[in-house]
């Protein structure tokens, strides 16, 4: 992205030229996030059928022996691995998209907005993987054991390819998505929507809206629900705590002039 030292253009065609050298950069970086996400699929996928019995190991840990999963649906032992490889891809390009995200608008911005903008953005990379794996490691075996225990006597638990895939990858997303309220805290904080003396004022409020998110994103049952609400809760002390030192981080340095790359 193109930045000019002589303040902004004032002919219409250098602000036409400014507007499609923007257009091409965007892009250009678009087409870097899409490569990066082809490239890993292309590696992925060999591993497709392995990754996806790694990721069934904590349900067919518990099932029954002599009992597997199975596929009712005739493209499900074609789809499901599929579709796994390419959210796997996603997820490790991650930190190749946020790069080109981050080269993009980098240019436009003040230097002490730079020192916290990357922090933040490779913050909020490893807690999404931190979120994935949590669920992973932690949740899925106690929620699993207890779906598989409660289940009335004499049925046979045969679980579906696609639809404990499906499961998975919401269970993945949202705690993924629920491990980032430290960095929605610091940048709530940093625009000014509020203050970190506001946001403990209403720490009862936000307990009670973890519980009612964890209803709502994880399945209806206690385990599940508390092992989504307490981490968030956690998660939002901390992000009280760092608002308190980005904020005074951005009052140590008075605003200066956008920079280039």
């Amino acid at each position: 992205m193109t930045q000019h030292s002589e303040g902004t253009p004032s002919a219409p065609e250098s602000q036409e030229m400014t507007l499609i050298e923007h257009l091409l950069e965007l892009r250009s970086r678009l087409l870097k996030m899409v490569l990066a996400v082809v490239v890993c699929f292309a590696a992925i996928y060999p591993f497709a059928n392995e990754l996806y019995l790694w990721l069934s190991e904590p349900l067919r840990a518990l099932l029954p022996v002599g009992q597997t999963m199975i596929a009712t649906d005739v493209t499900s032992p074609f789809f499901a691995p599929l579709k796994l490889a390419l959210v796997v891809s996603v997820f490790a390009a991650i930190p190749i998209i946020l790069y080109q995200l981050w080269r993009f608008v980098a240019p436009g911005l003040y230097r002490h907005e730079k020192r916290l903008a990357f922090p933040l953005l490779f913050s909020s990379v490893l807690l999404f993987y931190a979120g994935a794996a949590f669920a992973y490691y932690v949740v899925f075996p106690l929620v699993f054991g207890f779906f598989t225990a409660i289940g009335p006597e004499g049925i046979v638990e045969l679980p579906d390819i696609s639809s404990y895939l499906n499961f998975v990858l919401k269970m993945f997303f949202a705690f993924g998505v629920a491990f980032e309220i430290p960095i929605a805290t610091v940048l709530l904080v940093l625009t000014g929507a509020t203050t970190p003396d506001s946001l403990a004022a209403k720490r009862p409020y936000v307990v009670v809206a973890c519980f009612v998110i964890g209803m709502l994103l994880t399945p209806p049952d206690i385990i599940s629900q508390t092992l989504l609400a307490v981490p968030m809760w956690i998660l939002f002390e901390i992000g009280i705590l760092f608002s308190r030192l980005a904020r005074r981080e951005i009052h140590q340095d008075a605003p200066e002039e956008p920079t280039g790359e």
